[in-house]
């Protein structure tokens, strides 16, 4: 696994509780462009029995799964909210995953927000920055 003891957003039970127990997984910034990160995260998330929902403005229905303009769009309850996104721009989405009352928030690669971090903690929330599903899952065995 990626994670160390210095690095609280990287938290081994946090990483373990979103890929093992959490199904439906929202991912902001999913487009039908196949060349991007986001799609092909939330096709080995569907691989892996997952649920996804496309987060875009434009809504499109990406992977056969319809999507929303906006989390708050979406009918039914999300697991994880899985954010592609700039760091100065992810932070919105963590706190709209608490207000959706979501179970986990996931900043991919490169995605560090520690405000983001400190809200959607103290709001009881799991939170995991800096790290993906693909780099994390082989350590889960």
């Amino acid at each position: 696994m990626t994670t160390t003891q210095q690095l609280p957003w990287l938290d081994p039970a946090a990483i373990r509780f979103m890929l093992e127990e959490c199904e439906t997984w929202a991912v902001v910034g999913l487009s039908g462009n196949p060349s991007r990160t986001a799609y092909s995260i939330a096709r080995l998330l569907q691989r892996r029995g997952k649920r996804i929902v496309p987060i875009h403005p434009d809504a499109p229905v990406v992977l056969g799964e319809q999507g929303y303009a906006t989390l708050a769009d979406v009918p039914f309850p999300v697991d994880v909210v899985d954010v592609f996104r700039r760091s100065e721009q992810a932070g919105v989405f963590a706190d709209h995953a608490v207000e959706i009352g979501a179970k986990g928030v996931w900043f991919q690669l490169g995605v560090v927000d520690h405000e983001a971090f400190r809200r959607t903690t103290e709001a009881g929330v799991r939170m995991v920055m800096d790290t993906c599903p693909a780099m994390e899952w082989p350590a889960l065995g």
